[in-house]
């Protein structure tokens, strides 16, 4: 019997470890696959039972086509870097996966370690850009593929795809808008990092573009927001994806769920500090409906609203509270 002689370097199909999560994940294991890499190990996340999951299973599309994947409680499992180094892989991909890759991860693959990023880089790095952009109500967002280093989304630029934010988008509206610019980008991308051809463009870093997570509390309403502003929380973490933007009023909780923007859109911006006399944002009834008036004065329709986790209506608001329209707690 002959012995095996092992393929070309030419003729053997470039290799990858990818970690991955989300719809973002999942779409770009499916353009690797399609590309022709051969992924040799899937590293995911377990999914989070406190955690609304209204996104696609990265570990469900590991196993229809067969692919290693473990879910490690950590990048730093030694578990992870004993089976990466037994992958012995060309490339690292990582596609919103949540936990930051050490340097020995990124030192494995012998053609580069790569990230994509949810937003137009340098701006809006680190946790949820999505979310921060809408918040501050910017008018557009994008995917970017650059350079992974210890650093959070801050090595050289691969490529990017810029996508619209439109006035009454929500957050979902505009990540869904994000998967598909991070489809368009990794698969431009695919054959130039493959050959070693793709080109790299050294980012220049803005100060103050660095965003943490959000949290639930993140949703709470400043009382001296203007309508523009409360309109871009509420969208920005609008349910049943998001936890949702609130306030108190009387000892209640009142939660705006949707809200409606018909004019041109307010400059872009977080909210600034109060100011001392500031006005406070207020919720009428206004024909057979809610409205918010905020603190400048501006009417922002309101679409859907709930008080201490039940439907809120017009009839319902005035019921409880009379007629005067209902002030924000200070």
């Amino acid at each position: 019997m002959s012995p095996t002689v092992a393929a070309p370097a030419s003729q053997r199909r470039p290799s990858a470890i990818v970690f991955a999560y989300h719809n973002v994940g999942v779409r770009l294991l499916k353009v690797l696959l399609d590309g022709g890499v051969d992924v040799k190990l899937v590293v995911t996340h377990s999914d989070n039972p406190n955690e609304t999951i209204w996104f696609a299973s990265v570990a469900q599309l590991a196993a229809e086509h067969g692919l290693p994947c473990i879910t490690p409680d950590s990048a730093d499992a030694p578990e992870l870097l004993a089976q990466a180094q037994q992958a012995a892989p060309d490339f690292v991909f990582s596609f919103y996966y949540r936990y930051m890759l050490g340097q020995p991860l990124l030192d494995l693959p012998r053609h580069g370690a790569f990230n994509l990023h949810g937003s137009l880089l340098p701006r809006y790095r680190g946790r949820a850009p999505v979310n921060w952009a809408v918040v501050h109500g910017q008018r557009e967002i994008g995917a970017s593929l650059h350079v992974m280093n210890v650093k959070p989304d801050h090595g050289a630029l691969i490529d990017q795809q810029a996508v619209p934010i439109l006035s009454n988008d929500t957050a979902r509206e505009v990540f869904d808008k994000v998967t598909l610019a991070a489809e368009l980008v990794l698969a431009r991308s695919l054959p130039g990092l493959l050959d070693g051809s793709a080109p790299h463009h050294p980012q220049q870093h803005i100060a103050g573009q660095y965003f943490g997570r959000r949290t639930p509390e993140d949703g709470r309403i400043p009382a001296h927001a203007s309508a523009w502003q409360i309109h871009n929380l509420v969208r920005g973490v609008a349910p049943p994806d998001y936890p949702g933007a609130f306030f108190e009023a009387q000892g209640r909780r009142v939660q705006i769920d949707r809200s409606f923007w018909a004019g041109p859109p307010g400059p872009a911006g977080a909210v600034p500090p109060a100011t001392p006399g500031a006005g406070r944002f207020q919720l009428s009834v206004q024909g057979a409906g809610l409205v918010i008036t905020g603190a400048d004065g501006q009417p922002l329709p309101v679409r859907a609203a709930r008080l201490d986790g039940e439907p809120l209506d017009a009839a319902r608001l005035q019921q409880l509270f009379g007629p005067q329209p209902v002030l924000v707690a200070d």
